[in-house]
């Protein structure tokens, strides 16, 4: 069979399913306001928690990187891409997360799948909560480490699990903030479990950081800071720039410049990204208004839809809807209001547990939130 028509049968039946992914085009933005094909609509998709990646500060620090230090990086960081504001960065990221030290990734998914590859491989075991992101377990399965997967928060399962393993080196993975159920994992649980096996922790929080303990991350608002093996996340989120870094010891940071392939094989975060992000993490040091609202507008719409039974506690509220076809059917119906809702289905989650994930952002009026909360409401009745 000719690869293009086995290509297009396997398209047709994504969707004939309700599964199959298109990419929407943003022609231009203001705040969480998008035009898509010539309308304007409200975003409630968007994981820009604080409204940093389109804000006067990030521009600037954008602009000042991109005129001392021009567009790219120009090579590996261990070549010549190691540039001053990239290590600039580091310290910021070091600073605000209270560690030791911290390495900047490309991306989130890099990271992750870098630092778990450089630390796991053959012999070893690597758990991971049942509900953590993609980028997590494939950096498991290119570890070559045994992957086993625990019952979602079930610390007390983890704890049994862990009792009844032999390996090399033990690492439990979790995200602090799950990225599709927007509920918190039970950190110092965790913690204890692993201190007790001598397991290491690795900690994902992508969708924490600039959220919770001050804009430090779930691991901050628990007092964990520093207790914690190994710290990841996200610069392209709540702080509105684009990359990925790991957070620990010196000494952690020191192996992975000489271990991890995806830090060691790619070219050096952009300056004007660098200069973001650094920008983004100064402004949450010295106001926590963003912050601030960003928790006003959650209590504000999740009041409002308490009938829904939304999960979790703070921005991400997922909005279940069972299967694919219903989600799609929601979402072209908020859409036709003019909201931005997009259906997450399988196998982003699983089986039967298509919604529609909706956030919220501080850059949300009151007005946007309340009318977005009646067309939910009145979505859900259809």
């Amino acid at each position: 069979m000719n690869i293009d028509t086995e290509l297009s049968e396997w398209l047709t039946q994504r969707d004939g399913a309700g599964l199959r992914r298109v990419l929407t085009t943003v022609e231009a933005r203001r705040g969480m306001e998008y035009r898509v094909n010539g309308r304007w609509y409200v975003s409630f998709c968007s994981n820009d928690y604080l409204g940093l990646a389109d804000d006067d500060c990030t521009r600037q620090g954008a602009r000042d990187a991109l005129e001392q230090w021009g567009c790219g990086a120009g090579a590996s960081r261990l070549v010549s891409g190691d540039l001053g504001i990239i290590r600039e960065l580091e310290t910021e990221l070091a600073a605000w997360k209270q560690t030791e030290a911290a390495l900047v990734y490309p991306s989130g998914y890099m990271a992750n799948i870098g630092v778990i590859s450089a630390l796991a491989g053959p012999g070893d075991t690597v758990f991971i909560d049942r509900l953590a992101h993609a980028s997590l377990v494939d950096g498991t399965r290119l570890s070559r480490a045994r992957l086993r997967v625990f019952p979602h928060n079930d610390f007390e399962r983890l704890d049994t699990l862990l009792g009844n393993v032999s390996a090399r080196r033990t690492i439990v993975i979790t995200e602090s903030v799950f990225s599709m159920d927007g509920d918190t994992a039970p950190l110092r649980a965790l913690s204890m479990v692993c201190k007790k096996h001598g397991a290491l922790l690795m900690v994902d929080e992508a969708h924490a950081l600039g959220v919770y303990g001050g804009g430090r991350g779930l691991v901050n608002a628990e007092g964990l800071s520093g207790k914690i093996d190994v710290l990841v996340g996200t610069l392209s989120k709540a702080i509105g720039s684009q990359g990925g870094f790991a957070a620990g010891s010196r000494q952690l940071c020191d192996y992975l410049v000489n271990t991890s392939r995806s830090f060691i094989y790619t070219t050096g975060i952009n300056p004007a990204a660098a200069g973001a992000a650094i920008a983004a993490l100064r402004c949450l040091k010295n106001d926590s208004t963003r912050i601030d609202k960003l928790w006003y507008n959650i209590s504000r719409f999740r009041s409002q839809v308490s009938d829904l039974r939304i999960m979790g506690q703070g921005p991400i509220c997922p909005v279940m809807t069972g299967t694919a076809q219903a989600a799609c059917t929601r979402a072209r119906l908020l859409a036709e209001e003019g909201y931005l809702a997009p259906a997450i289905r399988p196998p982003t989650v699983p089986e039967g547990g298509a919604r529609m994930r909706v956030t919220l952002s501080a850059l949300h009026s009151p007005e946007q939130i309340d009318r977005f909360a009646r067309v939910l409401i009145d979505t859900a009745n259809r």
